[in-house]
């Protein structure tokens, strides 16, 4: 699909849920048959799983010290203000995005430094609807629907376009498959993909040391929330005054005039300040 009007449009001419289409299209395009796609798409769902349980019960480091055993404190710590799907939206992104820093199985959704997102939002989604596998491989597709329409028209790296592109992008695809799991209209995932996406405009990536992890791995954390946010809103008939399509070609322009500093090079932002360049220093020594 060239737009995401163009998705939204065509599966409701196909008289079919937007995760449903998608599955198709992919299965067509790859002359496959449809059991082969799903069970592709099954695997990942195994890895979202088997990346959400690792991560929130490793409490061990990363590699390079910067990240590790945040997630663990998280799952065994009471909340106090968010509520309890949020918070555990929250865990689950943090958790997931420290198994990639471990080195663990994880699902690039799109990229690994926004992997948490996505899965944690519909892992989430998911217990609190008591949804079925079948439902979630749903949701899945059309989040694939998405990234593939924002990988054609902006960007989903953090060389290309900065932090923006990747858990953008991710809250994008969070978005719209948490509305697909709640059963919601075409209209409202294309709400909940604007309202997600045009609030970390501008997001820029500057890891420290170089690495997936900081500031990376707690950006998973707030942004699965954001996620639900947009959802929350879209659900309640909150509307974005710009369409999704417009959003998405706005990043694209922001991305194109970052500077390159702040696409994932470590040459500004956390990277350069003073303890960013300590851990910079005590990575390379390792």
């Amino acid at each position: 699909m060239s737009s995401l009007r163009e998705l939204w449009d065509q599966a409701t001419a196909a008289d079919q849920r937007v995760g449903d289409f998608v599955a198709a299209q992919e299965a067509a395009a790859n002359e496959q048959p449809l059991v082969a796609v799903r069970r592709k798409m099954q695997d990942m769902l195994a890895a979202f799983r088997e990346s959400a349980q690792t991560g929130i019960s490793d409490g061990g480091s990363s590699p390079s010290g910067l990240t590790g055993g945040d997630a663990l404190r998280m799952r065994d710590a009471a909340p106090h203000f968010l509520n309890g799907y949020a918070w555990r939206a929250a865990t689950l992104g943090m958790g997931i995005a420290e198994a990639n820093a471990k080195m663990r199985r994880i699902v690039a959704c799109p990229t690994a430094g926004s992997c948490g997102i996505l899965p944690a939002v519909l892992l989430t989604l998911a217990e609190r609807l008591g949804s079925s596998d079948d439902d979630i491989l749903r949701a899945l597709f059309t989040a694939a629907g998405v990234g593939d329409v924002i990988a054609k028209n902006a960007m989903i790296a953090g060389a290309v376009g900065g932090c923006q592109a990747e858990c953008g992008t991710a809250i994008a695809m969070a978005g719209a498959a948490g509305i697909e799991l709640c059963n919601g209209t075409t209209e409202q995932m294309d709400h909940a993909v604007a309202l997600g996406l045009k609030n970390v405009l501008g997001l820029v990536c500057d890891p420290v040391g170089g690495l997936v992890e900081v500031p990376c791995v707690k950006r998973n954390a707030f942004h699965a929330v954001h996620a639900l946010v947009a959802i929350e809103l879209a659900l309640a008939g909150v509307k974005s005054a710009i369409p999704a399509d417009e959003v998405i070609s706005a990043m694209a322009e922001i991305g194109h005039m970052m500077p390159k500093s702040l696409r994932e090079r470590s040459e500004a932002g956390l990277a350069t300040t003073p303890t960013g360049k300590v851990w910079a220093r005590k990575i390379r020594e390792q």
